[in-house]
């Protein structure tokens, strides 16, 4: 299945960049992508654009990538638009690959971009998070999801009010308490998560957090959605990352020893399932997919990327990839395994908790990170010997689990 490359990166730092367009982050990380390729602007057959909130909160719908990469300078190639929740730029990825791999085009690129951040539209911007989920049946769907969880027993301060937040850490806290309830996962390991990763991006210069954190700090920290503190969410993040993807037979104009093989790509929606039944989540069906097809299994993943919008996310998400056994992804971080220097490390890039997470942009920033890894570029963050990588992204909620996953593997040059 190495039949397409990603032959170019480029993304921007994450943070709130409050005096920034989408246009402007858009271009930064597609300069920085070309300049990466090799490339200029005329190489690229077609484009993909990837992106949930210009249409929400600047008012700018169904035609957001001819606009914003027109005003780049691209004209005449076909355009195409991908919000997929989270999940968008690695669908966006996903369907860039389909095309080339088709024969349909040799030289593409894919645009995640989003910016979330507005001083005068934080409602806005949390109300929106609401639109990723079924909006008719959001609040019976999350009863259902709490009710799971209601005979662990909460300290106290669980029970206290905390605030404006999205919607998503209710969800996630909602999963985490059942996940505690079932397999004794702990606070404590969870807490492992955020700190490990707060201390992986300190070698991150895009990530928009890079202090790092202990486990007490991350548990001492403001509280959000029982057990989630805020060290452990994902905060709201303005950036862009772009990717140059191009076929075999156009390597020739490429250069090879920095060309890594895109092996699998392999998407999922939900299903109507059982809370219990967890392998059946949409996770599992996408990741075993993306195994099958690239002919690899979860012991010859080097490194991953995995979508931590909260610090347990990343243990489900190890469980459901097959790094752990279900149950076992709270041990599996404690344990340091999946620590920088350890047996699998995950979220070198510091995850979305520290990195950052533009919504819209997340799934192609996972690639930038796996791509420079399985270059051997990352200086202090590198993983050495990587020849495997794995991202996982996901992307909204419905029943009792995501709504969209994507799953990719991807090889090292010259393995």
């Amino acid at each position: 299945m190495s039949q397409a490359f990603i032959a170019g990166i480029g993304m921007t730092p994450l943070g709130k960049h409050w005096d920034q367009s989408v246009k402007q982050l858009s271009a930064r990380a597609i300069d920085a992508a070309l300049a990466d390729a090799g490339v200029e602007l005329k190489a690229i057959e077609a484009a993909w654009f990837c992106n949930t909130r210009l249409g929400v909160l600047q008012g700018q719908h169904n035609i957001r990538g001819q606009v914003v990469l027109r005003a780049y300078g691209f004209e005449s190639i076909p355009i195409f638009n991908t919000d997929n929740a989270c999940a968008s730029s690695s669908s966006g990825l996903a369907q860039a690959w389909a095309a080339v791999l088709a024969g349909i085009h040799d030289v593409v690129l894919v645009v995640g971009a989003e910016k979330m951040n507005f001083r005068d539209k934080e409602q806005r911007m949390f109300e929106a998070f609401k639109g990723s989920s079924d909006v008719e049946l959001f609040d019976r769907q999350l009863e259902a999801l709490v009710a799971l969880g209601e005979d662990l027993p909460l300290p106290e301060k669980a029970l206290a009010q905390q605030g404006q937040r999205s919607v998503f850490m209710d969800i996630y806290s909602a999963m985490a308490r059942y996940h505690m309830k079932r397999f004794g996962t702990t606070e404590q390991q969870i807490a492992d998560v955020a700190a490990k990763n707060h201390w992986h991006s300190q070698w991150n210069e895009y990530a928009q957090y890079r202090a790092p954190m202990s486990r007490q700090e991350v548990l001492d920290d403001k509280l959000i959605s029982y057990p989630m503190t805020r060290a452990m969410c994902a905060p709201m993040s303005d950036g862009a990352a772009a990717l140059v993807v191009v076929s075999k037979r156009a390597m020739g104009r490429f250069d090879r020893r920095r060309a890594v093989a895109i092996r699998s790509i392999a998407a999922s929606s939900g299903s109507t399932r059982r809370p219990d039944e967890l392998e059946k989540h949409l996770t599992r069906a996408a990741a075993n997919r993306a195994y099958e097809m690239a002919g690899v299994g979860p012991g010859e993943v080097s490194i991953a990327e995995l979508h931590d919008a909260t610090a347990f996310a990343e243990i489900m998400q190890s469980e459901h990839c097959g790094f752990a056994a279900y149950g076992e992804g709270g041990p599996l971080a404690e344990s340091g395994a999946t620590r920088l220097g350890g047996r699998l490390p995950i979220n070198v890039s510091g995850g979305l908790l520290s990195k950052g997470h533009p919504i819209g942009a997340t799934g192609a920033i996972q690639v930038h990170e796996i791509v420079t890894q399985l270059r051997g570029e990352a200086g202090r963050r590198q993983v050495e010997g990587a020849r495997i990588g794995l991202c996982e992204n996901g992307g909204g909620f419905y029943g009792f689990e995501e709504a969209a996953c994507v799953v990719s593997l991807f090889e090292a040059p010259g393995s």
